[in-house]
């Protein structure tokens, strides 16, 4: 399987079991922090495929590079400075999306809360009746690992 199909599979299955389709992109340009909305139909655009770490295969992640960024700012939020999320990173038990998804949930007027729901079950954020899942440059969707176990699951009923 060439890697544009293997990428169209992966992020098929993965929507197919995904509870929401409604997305919090994040990601820093030129010295700031960014949230962006994207939907289902559009989320293609902004991901790539690449190897997963620890034998798990391939990866579906959110790795945007400068011309997806500037294709994202139309639809962007500024969340804050670079200089003082990276700030709040250093002084903190989390990692960078960890500390976006909670200046994120913040931003809504919500208490975050780490947990460990998965996709299949509810979005990290729930907004106006739309949950949302959020994710920050360079965060994995899914593995060809995962995506088999979740659907082996699924398939379990």
């Amino acid at each position: 399987m060439n890697t544009v199909t293997l990428f169209t599979n992966l992020l098929a299955r993965y929507n197919a079991l995904a509870y929401t389709h409604h997305y919090i992109l994040g990601f820093a340009y030129k010295g700031n922090i960014y949230m962006a909305h994207v939907e289902e139909q559009m989320l293609g655009h902004f991901l790539c495929l690449d190897k997963a770490s620890r034998g798990a295969g391939y990866a579906v992640r959110f790795c945007p590079n400068n011309d997806i960024k500037v294709a994202l700012l139309p639809k962007a939020e500024l969340i804050c400075s670079l200089k003082y999320f990276n700030e709040v990173v250093e002084e903190s038990i989390y990692n960078k999306g960890e500390i976006f998804e909670k200046m994120v949930t913040e931003r809504y007027g919500q208490e975050w809360e780490k947990d460990n729901i998965p996709f299949t079950d509810d979005g990290d954020l729930t907004v106006d009746g739309i949950a949302y899942q959020i994710k920050f440059q360079k965060a994995t969707f899914i593995t060809e690992k995962s995506l088999e176990r979740f659907e082996r699951l699924a398939n379990r009923g």
